[in-house]
């Protein structure tokens, strides 16, 4: 029997300080503290990075079009802005959580690019996951407590050792996480490669080619590749063929959208021109890529 997808509501959901009972954008727990959140909603989105620490796991998540197995021992780090649909047992679950929008840290991180610098912040090649060993499990929560204890009991300085923390915290997994997928770590010249990243998640609907990304960032674009493949291994070509094909794969699959109002929106020359580059990147047609997403096939 083949499964029809039944269309959802999407649920925008924003940080409330309020409802986290803290004066910052951010919050951490465990799970008990908000029990039913993660299937509250059949299909929602937020506007904070959702960082969950599984010490037990059970069922999936389907994360705009890919299925994500939940185990024991996961580590899932999810970039704001994400379709989410949870398929689990809350009530079997144990975990940390750690909510926090980017701006949080804004104020004290002068670096306007740090975001990109982590390399599972909307990561196309790699899994938005890792899995820890108990030591490194034990350091996470260890910090987290940290983070807790500090929005129970606020003094002046609270603000500054919090994101003081939360740094080191995001550092040490992005450590981990390059280590995992073997990532390049290498200490950046210059900001190309970030600021390119920036301007792929601004303009990825109208602009495809890389020149055009290495005319807005004055460089050539020899410059911007050699860029790129130092800081995200690699080519800044790749990259944006992925960036356009993920926006790609959401429209078609969440929004009702004809080939040729994709065209249009993604401003392809013509109908043709974009299904000849989704074959060649997926090796489907769009028609053959949402009949096996109906059927439970998840890329």
């Amino acid at each position: 029997m083949k499964k029809e997808i039944v269309s959802e509501k999407l649920v925008n959901i924003a940080f409330s300080k309020t409802e986290c009972g803290v004066d910052f954008y951010l919050n951490t727990g465990r799970n008990t503290e908000i029990n039913g959140v993660l299937t509250e909603n059949k299909v929602f989105k937020t506007d904070f990075f959702e960082f969950f620490f599984f010490r037990k796991a059970n069922g999936y998540l389907l994360l705009n079009f890919r299925k994500i197995k939940l185990q024991d021992g996961m580590i899932l780090l999810l970039s704001p802005h994400q379709q989410q649909e949870w398929h689990v047992d809350e009530k079997t679950l144990d975990y940390d959580f750690l909510i926090f929008r980017e701006d949080f840290m804004r104020t004290f991180i002068a670096d306007k690019y740090f975001v990109y610098r982590l390399l599972y912040y909307y990561q196309t090649d790699t899994p938005p996951y890792l899995y820890a060993s108990p030591e490194e499990f034990a350091e996470y929560t260890h910090l987290l407590d940290k983070i807790k204890q500090e929005l129970q009991h606020p003094v002046a300085d609270t603000y500054h050792l919090i994101v003081s923390v939360l740094y080191y915290l995001l550092v040490i997994i992005n450590r981990a996480y390059a280590s995992a997928y073997h990532l390049p770590v290498e200490v950046s010249k210059n900001n190309y490669a970030f600021q390119f990243k920036d301007l792929l998640e601004r303009n990825i609907c109208t602009l495809q080619r890389v020149q055009e990304y290495a005319d807005m960032l004055h460089i050539s674009r020899v410059t911007l590749n050699t860029a790129v493949m130092t800081q995200f291994g690699v080519s800044a070509t790749h990259l944006l063929k992925q960036r356009l094909l993920e926006e790609l794969k959401n429209e078609l699959l969440f929004h009702d959208c004809s080939v040729n109002e994709l065209a249009d929106r993604f401003n392809f020359s013509d109908a043709s021109h974009l299904m000849r580059f989704f074959k060649q990147q997926t090796g489907k047609t769009f028609k053959q890529y949402l009949v096996d997403y109906r059927n439970g096939i998840y890329e």
